[in-house]
């Protein structure tokens, strides 16, 4: 159950990536790692608050949000609007894409 749990986890936060920061051509597609964000994985899925550790990756990859926003395979995990809430939460507005 707990690794069906962390998958879920795993799923979910890359999912979050996805949606929020996307593939950004050229030097910055280096930074742009959605795995970076699992720590954001219980404020997504839950009314949690995100912790300072999930703002300070979301802050990070800021770059990135409109790639993960286009990707249809995050969106199946994770919402627009929740990504938007853990990034306002962060203090982080989203680009305009």
């Amino acid at each position: 159950m707990k690794r069906s749990y962390n998958i879920c986890c795993v799923v979910v936060l890359s999912a979050l990536m996805l949606v929020l920061m996307g593939q950004v051509p050229g030097s910055a597609a280096a930074n742009c790692s959605y795995t970076e964000l699992v720590v954001c994985a219980g404020a997504v899925t839950s009314p949690q608050p995100p912790s300072s550790d999930c703002c300070a990756r979301v802050k990070e990859q800021k770059t990135c949000f409109c790639g993960y926003l286009q990707n249809p395979t995050l969106r199946q995990y994770v919402t627009p609007k929740d990504a938007q809430r853990v990034a306002r939460e962060c203090g982080v507005a989203l680009p305009k894409c």
